[in-house]
């Protein structure tokens, strides 16, 4: 880890705290806790890590979509997030190196005859998605013909997927795996239409918070903090990136 210069807790606390963004929409990453409601999961243990590294307070920015993170932006309302890695988002957001990898997949009735990522890219296909979710705007950019309908947030996709009698809602996996395995008459398909590369971010325009945030990412991928934070939120599923230096995106 790089010492924490002045330059760096200016762009990343500029007011003494630390604004994380986190987002419910991806409960591999944030849930709220059963027992007082209180965000848990990987996202809010490395936000608060970060902000004992700094050594400054964290304020917890809580969303329930990743798009209503990302128009955050507009009006300065977080210094640091966990979002998808995506072009889109790239015009205003500098990002790490991933930490986790998840899987986008799509989730269907049990007589559905889709039983391939293959199958649905056809006319007169219609896909529920989360507004802005990092899966919306890879399909929004890769579909040549099926028709995607958004959902205000991840989980409402399913439901609009149920309740509009579409073909099927694209997700996360593990989201997804968790709905089929609690309700009847769905499931999950095999296989994935994107590996969803999970980061942290700060706006643009600050390359010294950008520089610390990738030396954070690798410290905690490198030391099994994003292993056991996964793990203690019942996560453990989902893949930690590999380290920097062997990512092509960085």
């Amino acid at each position: 880890m790089e010492p924490v210069s002045p330059d760096v807790l200016q762009e990343l606390a500029s007011s003494g705290v630390l604004r994380a963004a986190i987002n419910f929409g991806n409960p591999v990453l944030a849930q709220q806790s059963q027992g007082n409601g209180e965000p848990i999961g990987a996202s809010v243990d490395l936000a608060r890590e970060l902000g004992r590294h700094l050594g400054v307070p964290v304020r917890l920015e809580t969303y329930d979509a990743a798009g209503k993170v990302f128009e955050g932006i507009e009006s300065n309302a977080w210094d640091v997030a966990f979002l998808a890695i995506d072009p889109a988002r790239a015009s205003k957001i500098l990002f790490t190196a991933p930490y986790v990898i998840i899987e986008g997949t799509y989730i269907v009735r049990d007589d559905s005859s889709f039983h391939a990522i293959e199958d649905f890219d056809r006319p007169g296909v219609k896909i529920a998605v989360g507004k802005g979710a990092a899966y919306d705007l890879f399909l929004t950019r890769t579909l040549k013909h099926a028709e995607l309908v958004r959902a205000d947030t991840s989980p409402g996709a399913v439901d609009l997927f149920l309740e509009a009698e579409l073909d099927a809602a694209a997700g996360v996996r593990q989201p997804l795996l968790h709905y089929a395995r609690t309700h009847h008459g769905v499931r999950v398909i095999d296989g994935r239409f994107t590996a969803i590369e999970q980061a942290m971010g700060t706006p643009k325009g600050r390359p010294a918070a950008r520089q610390y945030l990738q030396s954070f990412i690798e410290a905690m991928k490198a030391t099994g903090f994003v292993a056991a934070a996964l793990e203690r939120s019942g996560q453990g599923e989902a893949g930690v990136a590999p380290p920097h230096n062997t990512w092509p995106n960085i």
